[in-house]
């Protein structure tokens, strides 16, 4: 049967076109995005920045803390402690030590990403003066010598205010940090968290003194002290979250596509098929051409996909790169080590499994189909619901309807997690798509309807063909429906999340105005307490800080926000489950809802700067995961220098009654002029944080949504292709009945605008569920909300959709009337 299944492909290949370039193009980003995810894994050694001139560096380390497991930012509570003065005294006991400080230090108009250090430092990274001299009292600087010149005064942004320096010396600008240098005292006052020891004295010795106090880094071990390497990991996070997600929709939708295609090409070849069992065929022989033709397909799409995925992964590498998702230095290596061979044979093998799954349920069909179909000269369908097909649409749709309730009612949390939730979106869709037969003809009446007394004949052939070609429709109008269904339905879900933040945000903060950062990564408190002693202003300036717990062994982290009780009580809507807001003292904390602590119980913390303390639960109330945070009084307000960098995320303002409104949001503005601050609305906060949340979710979603156009629309051409193609008889005997060319193609566009409007439909039942799920869930996390439907891009995915399924239409039929009629009949007969 291989030669049979050889030979029909040859004649046939047009009905298998779609296929193999869906395959290839599966193929092809699963082989991509295989080498990228192993290109992670075995990342190449990055060379040491910082300390490329140091002989060893001396490292705060926790042995059980893993980077990965947690979020950017957060330190271990060995790292938050940094190198305590007993390490630092043993280890200059055996030679000359330089102590290192990282912190947020900005000149004004700089990047929010620069860094202060000693100066002492900075001669292991390779930096010399250019001109001018090292820093010799605190109110002196050395700055990369395109930003500044010898003698020039500047103003720094810390996060001990902002304060003006004298510009003593230059250094050359590297491509790895943006850095002002400090004299070491002023270094001290403005950090008092000692990140990291060069060490100078023998290596033996170092490593002896250290002990297990802290790690020793040596050779390229050495930049696990940049802090290139935190972000380097959290841009890894981001390309490892979502090329799993692009390679799951892209199987997924591959799969339905081989599958409904082979499926279709047995429905138009049972008269063939017939005719191979009324001359001895058996079924199993049947059975094994259909998946003989599968396997060949699928060994040639997935050749040419494999060869392709080898060479545009790093295509793939620069698109991520360009959408800001992974480093700039991320460069897909190829060579013949298992990392790369590897993928490439997991995607040549998905090819082919992909294509011989596909063509299961058609070869079944196919070997079922009798020997008298051959005289059969009807082109009448059944329904088109075979009993397989019934039931696995009725899991699907009970698995849909089932799994969006359980969302809706059970597990809201999970419309947060874009992995797993866009997965989620695509079962109603797909049961939808698999009982689609069932729902031909009901709706090809409805649609009909209002053309019934038209009083030409091209409305009643229209919707008899229609109806007569259940199994057809069902298959023409598939594509389109998963094309409209998961692409309105993923970027609703965006849509309407982003606006339910922005609700949960808006509602959450009472207070009239705000600071939010401008082009700096905080606001120094100082700048808030400032605006605080303007007449008539009431502000709340939270800073983000780390506290940890210790669970067994290990310790846990959680954020806290340091602020005073009285301002968050003015400015925010905590809704409080249970204890109260003024039982919060210097001895007590206020957390979420989520920990489990009952009011009144005790929590022993460990601080970031190293101190221990016990409080008392006064208070709990109402957060998602993700934002139930403690909240601490300004008495701890030092840790946040230790845990992060001691900035304001947002401050809240409002004005006391009575307050001249004009007057103090002059006062404010001038306060926060020149500080790295920004003074706006509550709605303008709202606003921009909106921008921020919303950045990576709409890059993941749209990537997402890019793959189910491009294998979709290739669906809707190739199905439409193959319908019209086959329909040769049907124009001829159309062109007999004596209707004329221009009749005939509107015949066939007029039938293809109803198979796109029964997709559209179906899909916007599918999206429905989809959606109503959606607001169930976020109508538990953040009250009342809108469903945000994003109009204009559905519009216009439909209409493109209509106008691939009239095109693959019109262009068959168009090269078909080039032709004599009786050659169709001939051809047919």
């Amino acid at each position: 049967m291989i030669r049979v299944a050889f030979q029909t492909l040859r004649s046939r290949w047009v009905s298998f076109l779609g296929t193999v370039v869906a395959l290839v193009l599966g193929v092809a980003q699963v082989a991509a995005m295989g080498l990228l995810l192993m290109t992670m894994i075995n990342m190449p050694d990055r060379p040491a920045e910082r300390f490329a001139d140091a002989p060893a560096v001396v490292l705060p380390h926790d042995p059980t803390w893993n980077p990965a497991h947690h979020d950017l930012g957060i330190r271990s509570l060995a790292e938050a402690k940094g190198i305590s003065p007993e390490l630092r005294q043993k280890t200059a006991a055996v030679g000359k030590t330089v102590t290192d400080r990282a912190f947020y230090a900005q000149l004004e108009g700089g990047s929010k990403n620069q860094v202060g250090h000693p100066w002492p430092v900075a001669r292991f990274g390779g930096y010399s003066l250019v001109d001018g001299r090292q820093p010799s009292s605190d109110t002196d600087i050395v700055v990369p010598s395109d930003q500044g010149h010898t003698g020039d005064q500047v103003t720094v942004l810390t996060a001990d205010g902002v304060k003006k320096y004298t510009v003593s010396g230059t250094v050359s600008p590297v491509d790895w940090e943006d850095a002002v240098f400090f004299s070491d005292a002023e270094a001290a006052k403005l950090s008092p968290r000692v990140d990291a020891l060069v060490a100078l004295g023998p290596l033996d010795k170092v490593r002896t003194a250290v002990g297990q106090d802290a790690e020793v880094l040596t050779g390229e071990a050495r930049h696990q002290a940049d802090a290139s390497e935190d972000l380097d990991r959290e841009a890894l996070d981001n390309t490892i979250t979502l090329v799993p997600v692009m390679a799951s929709v892209a199987g997924v939708t591959a799969i339905f596509v081989v599958a409904s295609t082979f499926a279709f090409a047995v429905i138009q070849r049972r008269r063939e098929i017939a005719l191979l069992r009324a001359v001895g065929a058996t079924p199993k022989q049947v059975r094994k051409m259909v998946r003989n033709e599968a396997l060949l397909v699928g060994i040639l799409a997935s050749v040419i996909g494999t060869v392709l995925g080898l060479f545009g992964a790093q295509l793939l590498a620069d698109m991520l790169i360009d959408m800001g998702i992974s480093p700039s230095w991320f460069k897909v290596r190829f060579s013949t080590d298992w990392t790369v061979l590897a993928p490439l044979a997991g995607a040549l093998l998905v090819g082919v499994l992909v294509a011989l799954g596909g063509a299961t349920a058609a070869s079944r069909r196919a070997g079922s189909i009798r020997p008298i179909e051959a005289l059969r000269e009807a082109a009448v369908d059944d329904n088109g619901m075979t009993r397989g097909r019934f039931w696995l649409g009725a899991a699907g749709v009970a698995g849909g309807v089932g799994w969006t309730g359980w969302i809706a009612v059970g597990k809201p949390a999970g419309v947060l997690s874009p992995t797993t939730y866009v997965l989620s979106l695509m079962v109603p869709v797909l049961a939808a798509a698999v009982v689609a037969p069932l729902a031909v003809g009901p709706l090809a009446k409805a649609l009909m309807w209002p053309f019934t007394r038209s009083s030409g004949a091209t409305a009643m052939l229209v919707r008899e063909s229609v109806l007569t070609s259940r199994r057809r429709t069902a298959a023409i109008a598939a594509p389109v429906l998963l094309t409209v269904g998961l692409v309105f339905s993923l970027i609703a879900a965006t849509d309407s999340l982003g606006a339910a933040r922005d609700s949960g945000v808006q509602n959450s903060v009472k207070s009239q105005y705000a600071l939010a950062p401008d082009g700096t990564p905080g606001i120094s408190p100082a700048v808030a307490d400032k605006v605080s002693r303007i007449p008539g202003v009431q502000i709340a300036a939270p800073i983000l800080t780390t506290i940890y717990t210790q669970d067994e062994n290990r310790f846990d982290e959680n954020d806290a926000l340091v602020v005073d009780p009285a301002a968050l009580k003015r400015t925010t809507n905590l809704k409080i489950v249970s204890g109260s807001f003024d039982k919060w003292d210097d001895h007590s904390t206020v957390v979420a809802d989520l920990w489990g602590m009952d009011v009144g119980s005790t929590l022993k913390v460990m601080m970031a700067d190293g101190s221990v303390v016990n409080l008392r639960i006064a208070a709990t109330y109402k957060a998602m995961r993700g934002e139930d945070v403690a909240y601490l009084t300004p008495k701890f307000a030092r840790t946040a220098a230790f845990a992060r960098d001691g900035l304001v995320r947002r401050a809240y303002i409002s004005l006391k009654p009575g307050t001249d409104r004009a007057a103090a949001t002059a006062a404010i503005n001038k306060a926060v002029d020149g500080t790295g601050a920004d003074f706006m609305t509550r709605d303008e906060l709202v606003a921009s944080e909106a921008a921020y949340a919303r950045h990576l979710t709409e890059v993941r979603q749209t990537s997402t949504a890019v793959i189910i156009l491009m294998f979709c629309f290739i669906a809707i051409l190739n199905t439409l292709l193959m319908a019209t193609s086959d329909r040769r008889r049907d124009l001829a005997v159309l062109r007999m009945a004596g209707a004329t060319p221009k009749q005939v193609v509107k015949f066939f566009v007029a039938e293809s605008l109803l198979v796109a409007s029964i997709g559209l439909v179906l899909a916007l039942a599918a999206t429905a569920v989809n959606l109503a799920g959606l607001w169930g869930a976020l109508l538990q996390l953040f009250g009342t909300t809108p469903i945000v439907v994003p109009y204009t891009v559905v519009i216009g995915v439909a209409l493109l959709s209509t106008l691939l399924a009239v095109i693959g239409t019109v262009l068959p039929v168009g090269a078909a009337l080039r032709a004599r009629t009786l050659q169709f009949i001939g051809a047919r007969e």
